[in-house]
């Protein structure tokens, strides 16, 4: 896909002009249990106030959830929702279920081994066409599942990304296309296309939502 030059340019000036910080910090977790959760509660919520607690609730309470088969375990014997305090009939509910039975048939049992695969070009398109057959998983849940596994070299498009690009001047709208304005942006600034995703999303969602996303 070719991005336009003067859409690039535009994300670039209004990167120096929000006076955005490009910092190279790893966003990992090194708990599947936490890394399923995040990623399966995350999309349109508040993360800092509702989905960080119970993330690390996860990582903090369930030392064994740190391989998916340990979490796969304790899916089976604990009511996942009143644990989560989360309403019960909730697709992300199912989501987490979902996600960690996919991953458990890749053979996904830890945070590097699912790093391993994003790292991987023929093992990545591998995971992706798995894990899209989950139900609302899409191309921004799949980059951000990346994400979390402690890779700079993903961007998760979503509503704080794509604001960002459109304040910027840019009129653009599908997922892959404004991802491509991203990473070439990234490239013209001399970082890695995560550190200009964690520096917008967290740019805009201290100021709008109350919290920037980080684990």
């Amino acid at each position: 896909m070719t991005v336009a030059v003067r859409e690039v340019d535009r994300v670039v000036a209004f990167v120096h002009e929000a006076g955005l910080e490009l910092n190279e910090d790893e966003r990992k977790w090194d708990h599947m249990g936490a890394l399923i959760v995040d990623a399966a509660l995350q999309p349109r919520t508040r993360y800092k106030a509702t989905v960080w607690p119970r993330a690390r609730r996860i990582r903090d309470e369930w030392p064994d959830a740190r391989t998916t088969t340990g979490l796969r375990a304790r899916l089976e014997s604990v009511d996942l929702p009143t644990y989560l305090a989360w309403r019960r009939t909730s697709p992300k509910i199912t989501k987490i279920y979902d996600l960690a039975a996919v991953m458990g048939d890749l053979g996904v049992d830890t945070v590097d081994d699912l790093a391993e695969r994003f790292r991987d070009p023929a093992l990545e398109r591998a995971t992706r066409q798995a894990l899209r057959r989950v139900n609302h998983v899409g191309p921004k849940t799949l980059d951000y599942l990346a994400i979390l596994t402690g890779s700079n070299n993903h961007v998760a498009v979503d509503q704080h990304i794509a604001t960002f690009v459109r304040n910027a001047g840019v009129r653009a709208h599908a997922y892959e296309e404004i991802g491509g304005i991203m990473r070439t942006a990234a490239d013209v600034l001399g970082c890695s296309p995560g550190a200009l995703d964690a520096a917008i999303w967290n740019h805009l969602s201290t100021r709008n939502t109350g919290g920037p996303r980080a684990c």
